[in-house]
């Protein structure tokens, strides 16, 4: 342990002898990390995940080939229309006036755009085909016109997608529809499934959201450019809500712990410090600021208070008159190979999300591995380098509190007589009298949690990273700049949901690669739904789809010829031709459906893509099982793929992500700290001995997230690892202190009581602020955030607990087997040493390794005891008197 005593006594001296130089190096720093938060740029959405998804490559071929009418990603636009009657006379006379002004304006590149008005009027006037022709074709029909026109109009599935369900062609009403327009980005290339913040749309649709607004009429813009501007506004309504919350709730829990001002003051500089550096190390890296990155600050908030406090009171534990050296210098000496632990194997924990697939996860653990170090650097030396300086210029200026000049320091957290005492020691009293029986009940606990918790589920989608539709009262109307801005989008998906028939980017696509002119083509597909699975929606026997064959259904009930041409090249007359396709298909380019081809059909023939309508309730899991059997059920190069599948794909990531993270996190850490403890102290099992209360906080968590159904998901794929790398603090510190108390005392109990009462105090203060500042996120506006938060927060105080109660029975153990107490106490001894000053008093026999308890009954040469477990007496010779006495057993009384 020399070589750390010397590196820690190197940073003592320097803190204790030099603290000016320290503060300026650090406000040196600060400024250059501080400019790098001006690069720090803004991610969010989705489509940052879907690049690691076998599925995206064949939904980018598909969207190549065949495009999407309502995909958000492939350069359109949505305007919902909301009316009584979208289909009356004066509704869609509104509708054309939004498309033509919309049209108007170059700057939005309109290529193109459609609603059920437009087909309405070409279907009163076929050569009506611009917008302004249009106007006036509506603008003369009458109101039966109309339904006519509606009425034929019905007989196309791409008016039919335009509007909701409740359609109804003989009245002509429906109370919702679509507009689409269809844009010219210039420079873009993007076609993954999600939204991320930068998406090429968002100033296009933005202008476009302000023009409809000027309109009669319940318009609603919808597309990825909005949902681009709602990612990004939501990461800056996030941090507005939570980082003031948990600031000021971590601020009032570190002004009660450290119940002095200045103390107070030097706590808020750090954590000010450490974000500055985090941040603008990230700016400088490059690094976007995404949704999950929100959760940040507050774990560096809490983990740096856990820090802060340590400091504090093992300072206010030594501190004395002789003198503010006379403290500081040793509780630095201790607090730095501590930290450096708790820092080694927290960065080890967060690192480990580093082997997962998911770009943003690992972005996450760099930036929270990053955050904890600058956290260990400016807590363990710039915030004790501050506090020598302040108490210096304090006792000159004679500010110190009546407390404070009474007896030279604010008392520690924890302390002899304190309230919380009781709570503190627990642990060793259940301990004290049945350590084994405390370790079997842990592990028992352990596999019961664990085996239940085994069954978490995963889930990914928009909604993870999206506000609920109804915003809570307390952020809705939160005073500025807390309240947020206006949010459609989660409305909008949800009202598009509801209330229009799926799209393809809603539906399992299956993109088909074989020469469709080949004989079987088309029958292979048709026999494929022949048996639906359960997650597709069905039409009597059959599955409900979308394909070429439906093209040719659709033109066969129109035109007697061609339907002629399909009888005659049908075999089994079942209506899925067999013979001469290509002429079949030539036949429906030639026809007015040559567009709804072209959304189906390769031009090579070489390609098609089929979309089955999936059941509202089928789970993402579901779908994807769906999508395995039709691969299975067609001959050729066939992959499922669409929205569901992806997001999908990425769910079974993020769950591998999950438990890689977790195995890595605990294999490293158990390495780290049994290296660590056989180097320092030469004492490996004291490194497994950590790992006993955060093995079984996993399992707790685990336990916990089944029994209130929370699933893991983008952000809480790395809980287990950051419960990993946070909740070991809280056994470090403790057997670290155990450690230091243990090598000066003869006694296991005289060495658990301080460490439970000064460390654990400590301990104690650290847990609530840390638990309180990540736990604010469950106040935040995305359900993301708040699951991650609530969740955090009691992976914190299971860790908390689970060190209080099971270490003093593990060291306890540990102490009758380790090679320290046999290097003490040699085999043969009968030495009884005190173990306490009480009434009754505690004395731990060497002999058998076990503790009883006597009342002392008589004083002499001979002292008498009472053996209160029998009520015989004893008589022991005092042979030694120290802080331990030490008595011969003289015989049975």
């Amino acid at each position: 342990m020399s070589e750390s005593n010397g590196f820690a006594a190197t940073i003592a001296s320097l803190v204790v002898d030099r603290p000016g130089t320290v503060v300026i190096v650090f406000l040196i720093l600060t400024g250059a990390f501080g400019a790098g938060l001006q690069q720090v740029s803004m991610s969010g959405g989705t489509g940052q995940f879907t690049e690691a998804s076998p599925a995206q490559e064949s939904y980018d071929e598909v969207q190549a080939q065949f495009g999407s009418p309502f995909a958000v990603e492939t350069g359109s636009t949505l305007v919902i229309h909301r009316d009584e009657n979208v289909l009356s006379k004066a509704s869609l006379v509104r509708m054309l006036d939004v498309q033509e002004g919309v049209s108007a304006r170059s700057g939005l590149r309109v290529q193109d755009t459609s609603s059920p008005a437009t087909y309405i009027a070409r279907e009163l006037d076929p050569t009506a085909d611009t917008l302004t022709a249009q106007h006036q074709v509506i603008d003369r029909a009458t109101p039966s016109e109309i339904g006519g026109a509606v009425e034929t109009a019905e007989q196309n599935p791409e008016f039919r997608e335009l509007l909701s369900e409740d359609f109804n062609s003989e009245s002509a009403r429906a109370t919702a529809a679509i507009g689409v327009f269809s844009h010219e980005v210039p420079g873009r290339d993007e076609t993954a499934v999600g939204v991320t913040a930068d998406s090429a749309f968002r100033e296009t649709q933005l202008e476009l959201q302000d023009i409809v607004t000027t309109y009669e009429g319940d318009f609603t813009v919808y597309g990825s450019g909005i949902i681009a501007e709602e990612f990004g506004q939501i990461i800056v309504d996030s941090l507005q809500i939570v980082v003031p919350a948990a600031s000021l709730l971590i601020l009032g829990l570190l002004f009660l712990a450290f119940r002095d001002l200045f103390d107070f003051l030097i706590g808020v500089f750090a954590l000010v410090t450490a974000l500055v550096w985090t941040f603008g190390l990230m700016g400088w890296a490059g690094i976007a600021f995404s949704q999950l990155l929100i959760a940040i600050p507050p774990l560096l908030l809490g983990v740096g208070i856990d820090f802060g406090i340590h400091v504090i009171n093992g300072y206010r534990e030594r501190a004395t008159k002789e003198g503010l050296a006379a403290a500081m210098r040793p509780t630095m000496r201790q607090l730095v190979v501590a930290f450096g632990i708790v820092t080694g194997t927290t960065v080890l924990g967060f690192s480990a999300n580093l082997t997962s697939q998911l770009a943003p996860i690992r972005d996450f653990g760099v930036i929270a591995a990053l955050g904890i170090l600058v956290t260990f650097l400016v807590f363990g030396i710039y915030l004790p380098a501050i506090k020598v300086l302040v108490e210096r210029l304090r006792e000159r200026l004679g500010s110190q509190s009546e407390e404070t000049q009474q007896t030279g320091v604010k008392s520690p957290i924890g302390k002899d007589g304190s309230v919380l005492e009781p709570l503190l020691t627990a642990g060793i009293v259940f301990g004290r009298r049945a350590p084994k029986l405390v370790l079997v009940g842990v592990l028992l606990t352990g596999i019961v949690a664990g085996g239940y918790g085994a069954g978490v589920e995963t889930s990914f989608s928009d909604e993870d990273f999206l506000p609920p539709e109804d915003i809570p009262d307390y952020i809705e109307y939160a005073p500025e700049p807390f309240g947020t801005g206006t949010y459609t989008v989660t409305e909008s998906t949800n009202f598009l949901e509801a209330n229009f028939e799926p799209s393809s980017s809603d539906s399992l696509t299956i993109y088909y690669e074989r020469p469709m002119t080949g004989d079987t083509s088309l029958e292979l597909i048709d026999q494929a739904g022949s048996i639906p699975p359960s997650a597709i929606e069905q039409s009597g026997v059959r599955t409900e789809s979308r394909s070429i064959q439906t093209v040719i259904d659709t033109y066969a009930s129109q035109s007697p010829e061609f339907a002629i041409l399909v009888a005659r090249n049908d075999r089994d007359g079942n209506g899925v031709p067999d013979d001469n396709l290509e002429a079949i298909y030539a036949a429906l380019r030639d026809s007015p459906h040559e567009a709804s081809v072209e959304r189906y059909l390769s031009d090579s023939n070489r390609q098609t893509v089929v979309y089955y309508d999936v059941e509202s309730d089928a789970t993402q899991s579901e779908v994807s099982a769906a999508g395995t059997l039709l691969e299975n059920r067609l001959r050729g190069d066939a992959t499922a793929t669409g929205t569901t599948v992806i997001f999908a794909d990425i769910a079974g990531l993020i769950y591998e992500s999950a438990i890689i993270s977790l195995l890595a996190a605990i294999g490293i850490t158990a390495v780290f700290l049994v290296l660590v403890y056989h180097f320092l102290f030469r004492e490996w099992m004291l490194g497994l001995v950590n790992l006993l209360p955060i093995l079984l906080t996993v399992t707790l968590v685990l336990a916990t997230m089944r029994a209130f159904d929370m699933k893991f998901n983008a952000l809480t794929a790395t809980l287990l690892a950051v419960t990993i790398g946070m909740g070991v603090d809280y056994s470090v510190h403790l057997v670290h202190r155990f450690i230091e108390e243990y090598e000066g005392t003869t006694s296991v109990y005289n060495a658990l009581y301080p460490t439970m009462r000064g460390t654990g105090g400590a301990l104690t203060g650290s847990m609530l602020t840390t638990a309180a500042g990540v736990g604010i996120l469950g106040i935040a506006i995305t359900p993301i955030l708040q699951t991650f938060g609530i969740l955090t927060a009691l992976s914190i105080i299971y860790a908390y607990l689970t060190s209080m109660i099971i270490l003093p029975a593990a060291l306890i153990v540990w102490d009758r087997f380790g090679s320290m107490t046999e290097q003490k106490h040699p085999q043969g001894d009968t030495v009884v040493t005190d173990g306490g000053d009480r009434e009754v008093d505690e004395f731990e026999w060497v002999a058998d390794g076990r503790n009883h308890e006597f009342k002392r009954v008589a004083e002499g040469e001979n002292d008498e005891f009472e053996w209160v477990a029998d009520g015989r007496n004893h008589e022991f010779k005092r042979v030694a008197e120290g802080e331990n006495d030490e008595f011969g057993w003289i015989g049975d009384g």
